[in-house]
């Protein structure tokens, strides 16, 4: 069977975690799309601004390295929402301190909060990633998956592009008070409403047998045909992300309307996909749907290659890409499920934290072959190459043992 481990007593309504996860994307939005261009207003080089901004990504990249932690150190009265909690209140006070420093002046400082902060954070997304894989039915885990993606990105479009309107109109330190309420609130929320029991603590030495679950876990072949699924499948629009904004300057399109572009028809086609892409994967058989998202995918990413060399219009090629972007919602919502799926329930924040940094990975890797290409070939060739190696990701899940998620 897909699913390791044992049911869970609990089924928590997917709106919850679609809050958790707008408490997940608040942080994200503020560190990799405000914060540069409020510390660029308030004077700070651009090269010092880069540097800052890959290295608070190494936390999300490399999470999976403490994720053992999460599922180890458990017990009856300290859970995976506990883990949470305390992550949430070491980020807001992370933040508290830097309301009175100026940036310019303790970039230092700045740099050295703004890491802790993005380490709490990212603990905050193992351990709500492990309460949803423990506690979510499999045949409600696409929905799932769609609603966390549209609270992801609700949060990211507010402490991304809305922190900079609310600091271009009442400062850089009013972005930093909401960013509190937020993270704060949904410590309130955490405590009051997500209650009841999660997976039960075996007995006896948690971290004897944490290492037990590991060590059977990471030796089952589904297992490493999920991690080898993450490293290749997102190929193609992983090169689409890093590339979409510069190929849309080069094709003539202005910087305001491409802003404009990533800020309401990205984000809009993304939200929406997600949540069909989570209602259809839980209607059939994962794999299957999952293969279906990533061909058309693949397709759709190849045809604005083909666009390109038609010589299609700016606008034509922005209507191109928003379909794009609908497919990578859908991809994204089952392929989280389908990940969910393979997660042993025992180890909840270590093996799915594993599948997402391979995710990562894949971002990482295909960003920077796309940009070769386009370096070598033009935008045309990463945009037809990449997804042909997308297409990788399918021999993994042919491999895959089938079952039907939704038990029917």
């Amino acid at each position: 069977a897909m699913v390791a481990g044992e049911p869970t007593p609990v089924r928590r309504p997917v709106w919850i975690f679609a809050l958790l996860y707008l408490s997940e994307g608040a942080p994200i939005g503020f560190l990799w799309w405000a914060m540069p261009t409020l510390l660029r207003a308030e004077g700070v080089a651009v090269e010092r601004i880069t540097m800052l901004t890959a290295l608070l990504v190494l936390p999300w990249a490399g999470k999976f390295l403490w994720a053992p932690l999460v599922d180890a150190l458990r017990s009856d009265r300290w859970g995976f929402r506990h883990w949470a909690i305390a992550a949430q209140l070491a980020m807001g006070g992370c933040l508290v301190p830097l309301l009175w420093l100026e940036p310019a002046e303790h970039l230092a400082t700045w740099v050295g909060l703004l890491l802790a902060h993005a380490f709490f954070a990212a603990t905050q997304d193992v351990a709500i990633d492990a309460l949803a894989v423990t506690t979510t039915p499999a045949a409600q885990r696409g929905w799932l998956n769609g609603a966390m993606q549209a609270g992801m990105l609700l949060g990211r479009a507010l402490f991304g592009g809305g922190a900079i309107l609310l600091a271009s109109h009442f400062g850089w330190r009013a972005v930093l008070v909401a960013l509190l309420a937020a993270i704060w609130c949904t410590v309130i929320f955490l405590w009051t409403t997500v209650t009841g029991s999660e997976l039960p603590v075996a007995r006896g030495n948690a971290r004897a047998q944490f290492g037990k679950s590991f060590r059977q876990a990471f030796s089952t072949r589904s297992t490493w045909l999920g991690v080898g699924f993450a490293l290749t499948a997102g190929a193609g629009f992983e090169a689409v992300g890093a590339l979409a904004g510069p190929f849309l300057i080069d094709a003539g399109v202005s910087v305001d309307a491409t802003g404009l572009f990533f800020g309401l028809p990205v984000v809009g086609a993304m939200l929406v996909g997600g949540l069909a892409g989570g209602r259809f994967a839980d209607r059939g058989e994962r794999p299957r749907t999952v293969a279906r998202y990533l061909i058309l995918l693949c397709l759709l990413v190849a045809s604005v290659g083909v666009g390109q060399l038609a010589g299609l219009p700016g606008p034509a090629l922005m209507g191109m890409l928003a379909l794009v972007y609908f497919a990578i919602g859908l991809l994204t919502a089952a392929s989280y499920a389908l990940f969910m799926d393979l997660t042993d329930l025992r180890l909840g924040a270590t093996q799915f934290s594993t599948f997402m940094a391979a995710t990562n990975g894949c971002e990482a890797w295909a960003a920077w072959t796309g940009g070769r290409i386009v370096g070598g070939a033009g935008y045309a060739a990463a945009f037809l190459i990449m997804p042909l190696v997308g297409l990788a990701g399918l021999l993994f899940l042919r491999a895959l043992p089938r079952e039907d998620p939704a038990g029917k």
